[in-house]
């Protein structure tokens, strides 16, 4: 748990150029993801009936707080790898069985959620460095890629392979140049 949210801070140093602690008090983005952090640990890791179930209420009250003053969802069942990044906060949705790889970074307005009927039915699958622009939908049991980027705005409804660049309703690719340059995080 805590190194993940120590990956977390460093991609908001190394993406915005401000220190750990200014990134921790300022940034909403920050404060979902150490809510999501937690929470996650609590729903994973802790196995001892009366203390999980007091930390699952702690969680679930916090949760809805980040919930009411960030706009941001992070449901504790998904899986969400180390140095998530959200630059600006709110509207962000992610369904609990979404998987997520690691540094990846996640616009405002950005849904990520369950589509599709009968043995189609699910949530995505992304991979690592994969940057989500605003207002982007990624609906369906459907596959993305590692460093794939995803235009402001796309409806992504189909499976991405690796280096894509989609943009469009529904989202088309339109160059493999992927999230080079628009995913930084440490080597």
């Amino acid at each position: 748990m805590l190194d993940n949210f120590r990956a977390d801070v460093e991609r908001y140093v190394l993406m915005e150029g401000r220190s750990w602690l200014s990134a921790i008090f300022t940034r909403q983005g920050l404060w979902a993801s150490a809510e999501y952090r937690f929470g996650h640990w609590v729903f994973t890791k802790v196995h001892l009936p009366v203390m999980r179930q007091i930390l699952l209420l702690l969680s679930s009250i916090w949760h809805k707080l980040i919930e009411m003053t960030t706009g941001i969802d992070l449901p504790k069942q998904t899986s969400i790898g180390k140095g998530l990044y959200i630059p600006h906060f709110g509207g962000i949705f992610v369904h609990y069985t979404t998987k997520i790889g690691e540094y990846c970074t996640l616009g405002q307005d950005v849904t990520i959620g369950l589509g599709g009927r009968g043995e189609n039915k699910g949530c995505p699958k992304i991979g690592h460095r994969v940057c989500i622009g605003a207002g982007s939908k990624i609906i369906g049991s459907i596959s993305i890629a590692d460093d794939v980027a995803i235009g402001a705005n796309a409806v992504v409804t189909k499976d991405l392979p690796n280096h894509a660049v989609a943009v469009g309703i529904p989202a088309k690719i339109i160059s493999y140049q992927g999230s080079q340059g628009l995913v930084i995080y440490p080597e």
